[in-house]
C-alpha cells in the first residue's frame, strides 16, 4: 500500500468514517481538560484517544491537541467531541462573541508556532 493510501485511510478509521464531530460547533480554540474519569480510564482507551487524555491533563485547545499529536484538525475535533460525550474530557467553550477576538486568535497562533 502506498503512503498516500495509508494517509487517506487512517483518519477514516480513527473517526469511524465520520467527517465531523457530533457537536458540529466545536471550536478549534475550545479548551480541553481531562476529567477524573478520563484519567482512571486511560489504560482502556485506543491509542489516539489515550494520547489526548494524557495530553490534556493540562488545559489546551483543540488546535494544540491536533498540532502536538500530528492529527488533522478535523480528526482531532471528532476525537475530542467523542471523549467529551463519554465524560473523559471536559470542553470549555469560548465565551460568546470572543471567538472572533483578534487577541485570542493571535495567542492561539503564537502557541501553535511555539509547538512547531
Amino acid at each position: 500500500m502506498q503512503d498516500r493510501e495509508v494517509s487517506l485511510l487512517r483518519p477514516y478509521l480513527l473517526t469511524s468514517g465520520r467527517a465531523g464531530p457530533i457537536d458540529r460547533t466545536l471550536e478549534i480554540e475550545a479548551q480541553v481538560l481531562t476529567t477524573e474519569l478520563g484519567s482512571a480510564s486511560h489504560a482502556s482507551l485506543s491509542f489516539e484517544r489515550r494520547d489526548i487524555v494524557a495530553l490534556c491533563t493540562k488545559t489546551m485547545s483543540v488546535a494544540e491537541v491536533a498540532a502536538i499529536l500530528g492529527l488533522h484538525i478535523g480528526v482531532a475535533r471528532v476525537l475530542v467531541a467523542d471523549l467529551a460525550a463519554l465524560g473523559y474530557v471536559v470542553v470549555h467553550r469560548p465565551a460568546a462573541g470572543l471567538s472572533g477576538d483578534p487577541a485570542m486568535i493571535e495567542r492561539i497562533i503564537r502557541r501553535l508556532e511555539a509547538i512547531s
